[in-house]
């Protein structure tokens, strides 16, 4: 019974969970409130996970650079810390530290698009619509690129929904949309433990929902209530993220309406915009930065030829007016001339790096010539 204050916490929890993970805890807190302690067999499964978890972390980490930063997304979604490592055994992923990486790539000017590589069931829906409302926001800064490597459910698909891209490794599952909560009532247990509680408080509603009793109608009406709001929330979210005309209708009624779909299925359905390998991922950021800096100098360097050109140009226009003005008109003429050659030179090579040239120059000679000529 020590432990059922615990239980009843998190069961009452906001949850955007897939439904196997909370099968999984609800064993967990059982055992827990039976006093009984883990064999040696379940925690040395949850040890190799951790182990896989942390490898895959490393891995996907490592991957890291040539201007992509890889932020992986790795178990229970928490708001804060790792409170549930022991119960999801590969351990839990703090919105607070993801959040705090996500801007540190964003505001790193060595990086140029972001990975988001999520293999989660979801969690608690608590700092969930905050940072998908961040990644949403930042797509304008930077490309943000999701995959689900190989599970994005519940509060996991509502973050990879915001990003500008998210895709599907073959064997994965996306979706689990929906909210739920559970209340449980304590009371039974109590009373076999002779145990009667009294609740002192003040405030029409402050206590509804205890677990020391059943849930009344209209504590269940509340609950209901605000987990319909957290949905409310999360479809529209789905909505945005996904763009292409998905209205929120189609995410509530289709999308699997709270099961989890396989790639194919999911991207019949529009919840994601390919189906990919995390590698072919990468390699198709990898050409995209390739691509960006090619069209850049492309049109970086003929705009900076041409400039100085014109400078050039300029400079040999007016010194040749000069010279004009204090030699002969026969002489001054072959020093157009002589200019002339030379700025239709700089005049073609600028042609044929940016596709236009500074004609002012050129011009300004010509009719320079002209006007010696009549003096002459």
């Amino acid at each position: 019974m020590k432990h059922a204050l615990l239980v009843s916490e998190f069961l009452s929890t906001p949850w955007a969970l897939h439904p196997a993970a909370l099968a999984k805890f609800c064993a967990v807190m059982r055992r827990w409130s039976a006093g009984i302690q883990p064999s040696d067999e379940v925690v040395a499964s949850i040890a190799l996970d951790r182990q896989a978890r942390s490898a895959k972390h490393q891995a996907s980490v490592g991957t890291s650079g040539g201007g992509i930063a890889v932020l992986p997304l790795y178990g229970i979604i928490t708001q804060r810390g790792n409170m549930v490592d022991d119960v999801s055994g590969p351990g839990s992923c703090s919105m607070q530290q993801f959040t705090q990486a996500l801007r540190a790539a964003l505001s790193d000017p060595m990086v140029g698009q972001i990975l988001i590589d999520i293999d989660s069931p979801g969690g608690s829906v608590a700092g969930v619509p905050e940072l998908a409302d961040e990644i949403f926001r930042s797509r304008a800064i930077k490309p943000i690129i999701g995959i689900a490597n190989s599970l994005a459910a519940s509060a996991a698909y509502w973050i990879g929904a915001a990003c500008s891209e998210l895709y599907c490794t073959k064997s994965g599952q996306v979706g689990s949309i929906g909210v739920y909560t559970a209340h449980a009532d304590m009371s039974k247990a109590l009373e076999d433990d002779g145990i009667s509680m009294s609740l002192i408080s003040a405030g029409k509603y402050k206590t509804e929902g205890n677990p020391y009793g059943p849930l009344t109608d209209e504590a269940r009406a509340a609950i209901q209530q605000a987990v319909d709001g957290y949905y409310v929330m999360f479809t529209q979210a789905v909505s945005r993220g996904r763009g292409a005309g998905v209205s929120i209708a189609q995410v509530r009624d289709g999308m699997g309406q709270g099961r989890c779909l396989p790639a194919l299925d999911a991207l019949a359905e529009n919840m994601i915009d390919g189906v990919a390998s995390f590698d072919d991922i990468v390699a198709k950021m990898q050409k995209s930065m390739r691509s960006n800096r090619s069209a850049s100098a492309i049109i970086e360097m003929p705009e900076l030829v041409a400039e100085v050109a014109a400078e050039v140009l300029a400079e040999v226009s007016d010194v040749v007016t000069a010279v004009a003005s204090e030699v002969a008109p026969a002489v001054a003429i072959e020093v157009v001339e002589e200019n002339l050659e030379a700025a239709a030179m700089v005049t073609q090579d600028v042609a044929d790096a940016s596709g236009s040239a500074p004609d002012a120059p050129t011009n300004r000679l010509n009719a320079r010539k002209n006007d010696l000529a009549l003096l002459y």
